[in-house]
This record gives C-alpha cells, structure tokens and sequence, in this order.
C-alpha cells in the first residue's frame, strides 16, 4: 500500500513537471508575448492549486517562473533580467503564483472540509436513527460499537460503561491495557492510548460527571465529529441506563403487584372451599340422627371442594414455576394422536357432559416436543370450556402441520368471549365479566397456558364472537427429528 502511494506521488511530480514543459513548448511554437505567456502560466499554477494543493502548486510556480523568466523575459534563452522593467515583471509574476496559489488552496481545503462535514452529519444522522430503532436498552449498549464502526468504516470502536464496569467492543479480545486506559480517562486521567495502539479517545460526560469512554482507531474522525460522536453516544448511554433502571423498577414493582394480586386471589379463592369443607364437616361431627342422603351429600361436598382446592393449590404453584422460570421443555418423539388421545382420557371428569371430536390432518409421524408440558396447556383450555360450554355440546380438537410449525386448536359451542375481554384474558388474574359473575375460575389458566408454549417456543391466540363459541389456537415450531444442541434439561411438575 504505501509503495503504491510512493508512486502516485512521484507519478504526480513528473506529470507537472512535464505539463509544464509541454505548454512551454506550445507557447514557444506560436511565439506568444510576456504578458499572455505569464496568464498561461498563472492559469497553470491556479489549475495546480486546486486541484493538487500547495506543495505541488508552489513547484509548478517555481518551473513556470524559470520557464517565464528564460523563453519569454528578454534576452530570451537566457536567465538574466535586462533590466528593471523584467524585474519587474518577474517579480510581480512569482508574487501572483504565491498568492493566487495560496487563495486556490485555501479555498480548496473549505471545499474539502465543507465536504467532510456534510459526510459527518450524514454519518451522525445515519447513526442516531439506528439508535432511535433500538428498542432494547440493553441490546443498544452491546450494539453500540458496531454501529459507530459501520457509520463511520472504523476498524475498532471499544465503549466503556463505567457504572456497569463494562466494556463492549467491535472486536472478541480488547487488550487488558487498553481497558486500563479507559478506566483512566473516566478518573480524568490521560489514557496514553494513542502513541501506542493508534487509538483516539474520548471521555462520555453527563454535564461535569465522567459515565464512559469511547476509543476508535484509526484516527480519522475530525474534532467536530469525534466531539460529537462522543456527546450522541453520551446521550443514547444515558437514555439507555436509565431505561434499564425504569424497568427493574418496573418489573420488582410489577413483582410485587402480582404477589399482592396473587395472595389477595388465592386468600378470597381459598376461603371458599375451606369453608364449604369445614361446615360440612362440623354438620357431619356434631349433628346426630342425619339420614344417609344427607350424609352422603355432605361428604360428596367435601370431596368437591377438596378437589376444588387442591386445583388451587395447583396451579399457584405452576404460576410460581413460571414467575421462577424453573419450567424447562424436554422434548420427546411422540405423535399428536396419542396426545389427543391422553388428553381427553385424562380430561374425562370434566369432560364427562360434552361430546368431545379429535381430528388429526395427516401425516401423523413423530414430533419432538414435550407432552407433559403441551398437556397442561391442553388441560387448562378443556377446563375453560368444559366450564362455560353448556352440557351436551360439542368440544373440537384439532392438529396440523403447516408452515413448520405444529398447530393445534381447541374449539366449543359456548357462549364465547366479549369483545372487551379478549386483548386481556392472557392476563394473569383477569376473569372477564362471564367469569366474574358466575364465579368461575381464578384467572390462572390461560395466563400458564401462553407462558408454557412460550417456553416451548411456540404461542396462542384466541378468536371468538359472541354466543357463537371460542376457538384457541396455538403453536409450537415442527421439529421432526433430534436437535444436536437440545438440552435435555429437567422437567419440574407443579
């Protein structure tokens, strides 16, 4: 690379030496006068000027000077001046060279940096719009480098946060010394890393209070536009640390929110049953001369509220394992028959009063997924429509393979889901205005349902119009054959 620009310059050198003599030779053909013999020349040395810069320009003015002072000054062919008048125009020639020489460079470099800015605000709006894209604060800090790297066809970019004391690079290993570096500059120290690796650097300030550093080689930023770099960055930082502060807030504040929903939910839930339990069994301890009906209608009470909670208990626990993400997918050849199949053997209680209709799409081979984890999800939604469809009605289910991805749908002849509760139902606690009044339900079940698929890496949907049913269907990606990188992992039952 730099032999290569060893010969342009010299390249560049000969070809003004030789236009030089070659519009000599031109002049000396058609025996032109001093005086449009200096024009030429100074036309030349303003031409070199702008287009070459100084250095060359005062060269050719120096070659366009003796050319002048030995073809055109009398006596000709000679280099003495005949008297004051040649001085004159020698002298007046050489000073219009360096000054028109030195007005078309100065222009030149305004052109240049003019030049240079425009790209650099084009570079800065090009990255300030990839950073406004970022939605992820914490994804922005780890992009950060590559995009000021792509904007700006740097080699290196290294961002230091120094709250996290974190370092985040367009390259896999940044050299210990140059982290040591950036911690310096963030103390107010000097970073030293430009003699030595080529870097430029810049502290990230928030007003007077240091937050980073940001280093980029090679050096080819200008002031302004590494200024300004280093002060975008600062911000989108700023912004981006204090979107993650919101969000833990947020999230221990949405913590907290659910654990007070969820004891308030399971205290009312849990009462009820506890209840009916224990008048049942006070009436059944202390009353004498009961007959048999009354007897067994008791205990059937008490068997069904134990039941009842203990499906509480159930599925706050599930809630729990899905709020600790202990939930883990282990996926097992099956096919979706046999799922169906156990699904609804295993969902009979509930399903003992509606008519049930499996239909699986061929082909039927085998599919990896975890049946233990899509047969809660099943459990929960036979539930909630064996809870609101009305007995003696007719419950679908349906598999297909379509786009890869393994669909299922669960479909019921029930009174269907309002318009104003479908975007929340997925909510965890919401029960909507049926589930409301009618006291069904704890507002768990669909809420475990998405959380399963989603950690199955599938999703759900529901679609409904009312009095006319609901259908949910959900998905799950089509794997036919075992994944190398699956983690077996530990399946954790509630």
């Amino acid at each position: 690379m730099s032999r290569h620009i060893g010969w342009s310059r010299v390249l560049g050198w000969f070809t003004a030496t030789l236009g030089v003599a070659s519009v000599t030779f031109l002049l000396s053909l058609v025996r032109v006068n001093e005086t449009a013999a200096g024009l030429v020349f100074l036309t030349i040395v303003v031409w070199f000027a702008t287009r070459a810069g100084i250095r060359r320009a005062l060269y050719v003015a120096s070659l366009c000077a003796l050319c002048f002072d030995y073809f055109f000054l009398p006596p000709v062919h000679t280099f003495r001046l005949a008297g004051p008048q040649e001085w004159i125009e020698m002298l007046s020639f050489a000073v219009s060279c360096a000054i028109v020489g030195r007005l078309a460079e100065r222009a030149r470099s305004q052109t240049r940096n003019a030049e240079q800015r425009r790209e650099d605000v084009e570079r800065l709006y090009t990255l300030s719009q990839e950073m406004m894209l970022q939605e992820d604060a914490a994804r922005l800090i780890r992009d950060m480098p590559h995009l000021i790297e792509r904007a700006f066809a740097l080699e290196t970019v290294i961002l230091y946060v120094r709250d996290q004391d974190q370092f985040y690079g367009s390259i896999s290993e940044i050299p210990g010394h140059v982290q040591a570096g950036l911690r310096a500059l963030t103390r107010g120290q000097s970073p030293a890393l430009a003699s030595t690796e080529g870097f430029e650097s810049f502290a990230l300030m928030l007003g007077l209070n240091p937050i980073g550093a940001l280093a980029w080689r090679p050096d080819k930023l200008s002031r302004e536009a590494a200024t300004a770099v280093s002060a975008q960055v600062a911000i989108a930082l700023t912004r981006s640390l204090a979107i993650e502060t919101y969000t833990r807030m947020e999230a221990a504040r949405e913590g907290e929110r659910l654990r007070t929903a969820l004891i308030d939910s399971l205290t009312h839930e849990l009462r009820t049953p506890l209840t009916s339990i224990r008048a049942a069994a006070t009436t059944l301890v202390q009353s004498e001369g009961l007959d048999e009906p009354v007897r067994r209608d008791l205990a059937s009470l008490v068997d069904e509220e134990s039941a009842r909670l203990d499906k509480l208990i159930g599925e706050a626990v599930e809630m729990a394992e899905i709020d600790a993400n202990v939930v883990q997918v282990r996926p097992t050849p099956q096919h979706t028959r046999t799922l169906l199949d156990h699904v609804v053997e295993e969902s009979h209680p509930i399903l003992a009063r509606h008519r049930v209709v499996v239909t699986v799409e061929p082909p039927d081979t085998p599919a990896w997924f975890d049946p233990l984890l899509l047969g809660r999800v099943f459990r929960h939604l036979l539930e909630n429509s064996a809870r609101y469809a009305p007995a003696g009605s007719t419950i679908s289910l349906r598999s297909r393979r379509q786009d890869g991805r393994l669909e299922f749908t669960v479909e019921d002849n029930g009174p269907g889901i309002d318009s104003a509760d479908l975007p929340l139902i997925f909510q965890k606690f919401y029960r909507g205005e049926k589930g409301s009044t009618l006291g069904k339900g704890t507002g768990m079940g669909l809420p475990i349902a998405r959380a399963i698929l989603a950690a199955h890496g599938g999703q759900i949907e529901v679609s409904s119009q009312p009095g006319q049913g609901a259908s949910f269907r959900f998905w799950i990606p089509l794997v036919e054959k075992e994944q190398a990188t699956s983690d077996p992992g530990t399946h954790e039952e509630g």
